[in-house]
């Protein structure tokens, strides 16, 4: 039974079982520890085999949102190539965009991420026929695109039931501001409000709404609204919800039964295991469905519950004692790539070096050997790796560009561009992106692309570095990265110039840029044409930062810039500072204000610095280079938190 508009049948999803598999980041406290650490049930061959049978007939049936639920069911289980033979020729053919909602999520649950296109296209239209089920179905699978579309839905006051399914993927991907919204939402006297409220909070929430949902089970005129108030405090750890959900496995409703189902795997009631068992000849369809789901959920560990994942994947050795510039990256089936540059025999920045990349199917806990991304084609070295999806929403996976740096001399360095049509198992022959004389720098992990498609590449340039003065500018793609042109504007600045840019679009459609400088400042200068010409500079207002590059990202949950910087000044000391500590800040007003100062890490015997920075579901994702003073080896880390770690305590930047 779906909550909203699936006519009655099963809802409350497990997390996505798309790599990452992490608790949710929303909430201010997690179920009791029994609940979390509940070990898994063991379960009989032959309840294994009627599971797969139930789940198997049911994704065939003719009853189509019990064949998205058996879809789900099966994605959880491990058999997502099932899921995708079974439904990707139904996506081509459905006319009907609510159930293209349904297939498209069920597709991304099973592996297939490119498909949360076509959830966030549906709802683009101005039809608002399937609005519902695309924010729905974004919940469900924990994605938001950019988030501009979700977060429009949320505004719209005039329909409940979008709002808060908007605001429920928002929440579940780490806007505070969703979460307050569904909590205002349990307050409502319609009960289809008020119990949608809670079904979401219940997963995404955290213990402070145990004693609202509590309230709603009090008032609760009809047994599915009270149903949905029981099993959302069942999630939530309450043992009164628990206990409730245990009976309504037995009630005489099949909705309610249905319900209890699904939420006994969601919230790991191992005691529910004899009761789904006998469900599996229940003679709703749905009901069936769910307890299998469940039943083989429950049969699997429970996830570790890590806040902060912090691995130096790439340690150094005297062999190779730099990994540093790195890029991590999503496949289209939720693994992480982590590409870096390691050195040989020398931290040197003219040392012999290649790209080489590990892969992790568990979001970072665990990670797999090396293996070679791009070889040393330079005289010097190759460096500086970013990877990026070349556009924004494709019917497939859009090729991924890997860029990097060949370097041949103190005037000879270059940037490139390799494009993988298979998931970077392999690149395509390189595209020179900077064509002229002269010494041209691109940070690992920069290019941006825009809301039009524009690929923006930015350089900092000199002409050697006898020389050592940079300029600041864009190089320009508008097909993909076939063709590259170099932008009419650049930004200079005093002694060695405006170096290391970083670029990203703002919510008015101008383009944003930061370089490093030596004046103890984040440089900012803005475009209005797509990052072709620039306004003079300025600075990041409250900003101070040593001469070092510093990574601005917008995160797509909150629409909010993400900073990430080394925030100390020290003038009269080799370039303005230690690199240390490595800071993170929020600007609410698209930079022109700085809160949430927090340091990442802030040891006074190691450095930081060459941020990488991307978004996964309700978690940032990050890598850079941990320099030990002592020893000088240069290790690269892995980082992964939650969007709510941003905005927990901190302080606010002091401005100008």
């Amino acid at each position: 039974m779906r909550i909203i508009v699936e006519r009655g049948q099963g809802v409350l999803l497990a997390a996505c079982l798309l790599a990452m598999s992490m608790p949710a980041l929303a909430r201010g406290a997690a179920p009791d520890e029994q609940q979390r650490s509940a070990p898994a049930i063991p379960l009989a061959e032959g309840v294994r085999t009627r599971c797969l049978e139930v789940l198997r007939a049911g994704i065939r049936s003719g009853e189509f949102w019990p064949a998205m639920h058996a879809a789900e069911g099966l994605a959880l289980a491990g058999y997502g190539g099932e899921v995708r033979t079974c439904l990707k020729s139904k996506l081509e053919t459905d006319p009907d965009d609510q159930h293209r909602c349904g297939l498209a999520r069920e597709l991304v649950r099973a592996g297939d991420l490119s498909k949360v296109a076509v959830m966030l296209d549906i709802l683009a239209k101005e039809d608002p026929y399937a609005h519902v089920h695309a924010c729905e179905s974004l919940y469900k699978c924990f994605r938001t695109g950019d988030g501009h579309r979700l977060r429009a839905a949320m505004g719209r006051t005039g329909n409940p039931t979008l709002q808060m399914m908007a605001a429920a993927a928002l929440g579940r991907c780490g806007s505070a501001e969703a979460i307050e919204l569904l909590r205002e939402k349990l307050k409502d006297e319609n009960h289809e409000v008020y119990r949608i409220a809670a079904w979401v909070l219940g997963a995404i929430g955290d213990a402070s709404d145990i004693p609202r949902i509590r309230k709603n089970v009090e008032r609760a005129s009809d047994p599915l609204s009270r149903a949905f108030c029981e099993h959302a405090l069942a999630q939530l750890g309450d043992r009164q919800g628990r206990e409730a959900l245990l009976g309504n496995l037995r009630s005489g409703d099949p909705a309610v039964r249905t319900y209890a189902a699904n939420s006994a795997g969601e919230s790991r009631i191992v005691e529910a295991a004899d009761a789904l068992t006998a469900l599996l000849g229940d003679p709703e369809r749905d009901a069936q469905i769910r307890a299998a789901q469940s039943l083989l959920m429950l049969a699997q560990p429970a996830q570790p519950a890590e806040a902060d994942i912090s691995r130096d994947v790439y340690p150094a050795t005297k062999q190779n004692p730099r990994y540093t510039e790195g890029s991590i990256f999503e496949l289209n089936d939720g693994t992480l790539l982590y590409a870096v540059t390691e050195f040989v025999g020398s931290t040197d920045d003219h040392a012999t070096a290649q790209i080489i990349a590990r892969s992790s199917t568990d979001g970072g806990r665990t990670w797999g050997g090396p293996r070679v991304l791009q070889e040393n084609v330079g005289r010097q070295n190759v460096m500086s790796v970013t990877l990026r999806r070349l556009s924004l929403a494709a019917n497939g996976p859009a090729p991924i560009g890997m860029f990097y740096l060949a370097k041949h001399g103190p005037d000879d360095l270059d940037v490139h561009l390799r494009v993988s049509q298979d998931e970077a198992r392999t690149f395509g022959e390189p595209v020179l992106i900077t064509g002229r004389p002269g010494y041209h720098v691109m940070n690992n992990d920069r290019i941006t692309v825009l809301n039009s498609g524009r690929l923006l590449a930015p350089i900092a340039a000199t002409e050697s570095l006898q020389k050592n003065h940079f300029v600041s500018y864009c190089c320009l793609s508008d097909d993909g990265g076939k063709t590259w042109r170099y932008g009419r504007g650049q930004v200079d600045l005093p002694q060695r110039g405006a170096m290391e840019p970083e670029v990203v679009e703002l919510l008015d459609g101008r383009i944003l840029m930061i370089a490093r400088n030596q004046l103890g400042t984040v440089s900012a200068a803005w475009s209005e044409d797509g990052g072709d010409t620039w306004s003079p500079p300025g600075e990041l207002p409250g900003v101070r930062a040593p001469e070092a590059p510093a990574t601005l990202r917008r995160i797509p949950a909150t629409g909010d810039l993400l900073l990430v910087w080394n925030n100390t000044y020290t003038p009269g000391t080799g370039h303005g500072g230690s690199r240390t500590p490595l800071a993170a800040a929020i600007s609410r007003d698209d930079g022109r204000t700085w809160q949430n100062v927090r340091n990442l890490e802030s040891r006074r015997d190691n450095t930081y610095a060459y941020t990488s920075l991307i978004f996964v579901q309700d978690r940032a994702v990050l890598s850079y280079y941990v320099a030990d003073a002592k020893t000088g080896l240069h290790s690269s880390r892995f980082r992964c938190l939650p969007i709510a770690w941003f905005y927990s305590q901190g302080e606010t930047a002091p401005a100008d």
